[in-house]
């Protein structure tokens, strides 16, 4: 994770097209997690998906924070950055296999990625954001370093050395607290706001996936409409109570030697959460539009429920982060989304989908009756 403007000449103000065309690749790179959870849907999955994730959402929010500092204005900074789209683009064609061959491929896309951002962080003519890229960019080097040694090595070495990779990065905040990193709030939290709509699009395109190739009749009808009410929900809790211009405040607002490792913790850490738990509930809706009368195994089960849990604490600790709100509700509907475990198991897949949208619905009903 990296940061933003070191002044206010470079500072990005506005979102680009460059930078959405490169997000574009945080699509694929959903998907593909996702895909694995349809196939892998047990413990093991989950753990791959996680440890895959947190290393690429950290080098992923950190070009996030590059554009923050350094707008895309410049042809040479376009060039590295399309460059690093292509290394993304390789590391999620890996994804799928990156545990049982692929490891290799992966870990070299994701050293580029390193190699890349640091490089352009370091381009910068800013002493103190120069200073800071030089102090975090060992961290990132040597995650990379250890997820290609893992990805080389496989078994459970891969594990244990891709591990310390995501630790070797998610701890690093911590124990670097430079100055160097400023925060440009609107692009920043606008930048953050794209990239979790392009995730929760990802819930709709597995709506579209289940139904393939099956009859249009009223059955399917609901349930695919039941998956997009889920969809809306998730756009509710993130979106609805239109918070960016206090998040923006937030970060305006907060003392300079706090404002980064704030800006680490609501856009990085619980962002983070908020993410895989749209995965987790993609990945079953893939089954439960196409198959909604059936039980779910109770990983299933569990990764929707689950999934939607984890996406409400996740924006439960982004709104405290910044304090935009109460959030008693979100956190009962989180609990609630849990307890509709049950009924994918013992019911059917279209019987926890609609209590999960009843829940949350509620919830965030509630919450926006109560501030």
């Amino acid at each position: 994770m990296t940061g933003s403007a070191p002044s206010q000449v470079e500072a990005a103000e506005r979102v680009t097209s460059l930078e959405l065309f490169f997000d574009l690749v945080f699509v694929f790179t959903i998907t593909q997690l996702s895909e694995l959870l349809v196939h892998e849907a047990t413990w093991k999955g989950v753990f791959q998906a996680l440890l895959m994730l947190g290393v690429i959402w950290w080098m992923y929010d950190g070009y996030a924070w590059l554009t923050n500092a350094l707008p895309p204005d410049r042809a040479s900074r376009g060039v590295f950055l399309l460059a690093a789209m292509s290394a993304f683009l390789v590391l999620a064609l890996a994804i799928p296999r990156a545990f049982h061959g692929s490891g290799a491929s992966f870990g070299i896309a994701y050293l580029s990625i390193v190699l890349i951002h640091s490089g352009l962080f370091a381009s910068s003519t800013s002493q103190k954001l120069t200073h800071a890229i030089f102090q975090l960019a060992p961290a990132n080097l040597a995650s990379g370093l250890l997820v290609l040694a893992g990805g080389i090595a496989g078994g459970t070495t891969q594990y244990i050395l891709w591990t310390l990779g995501f630790l070797a990065e998610w701890l690093t905040p911590f124990f670097l607290r430079s100055g160097g990193f400023l925060i440009a709030p609107a692009h920043f939290v606008e930048r953050h706001g794209l990239v979790v709509i392009i995730a929760i699009g990802e819930s709709v395109v597995a709506v579209g996936i289940g139904a393939g190739g099956l009859p249009v009749d009223l059955s399917l009808i609901a349930t695919a409409v039941l998956g997009l009410m889920l969809s809306v929900c998730l756009w509710w809790a993130y979106f609805g109570s239109g918070d960016a211009d206090r998040a923006e405040e937030a970060l305006s607002t907060a003392p300079a030697a706090e404002r980064q490792l704030l800006a680490v913790r609501a856009f990085g850490y619980w962002h983070l959460l908020i993410l895989f738990g749209v995965i987790a509930m993609a990945a079953v809706l893939r089954h439960a539009v196409g198959h909604p009368s059936d039980e779910l195994g109770s990983e299933q089960a569990f990764l929707l429920g689950g999934g939607a849990a984890l996406f409400l604490l996740g924006d439960v600790l982004y709104r405290r982060t910044l304090g935009l709100g109460r959030s008693a509700w979100r956190l009962i509907a989180a609990l609630l989304a849990l307890a509709t475990v049950p009924l994918g198991t013992g019911a059917s897949a279209a019987a926890q989908l609609g209590a999960l949208v009843a829940v949350l619905a509620a919830g965030l009903y509630l919450s926006g009756r109560s501030g």
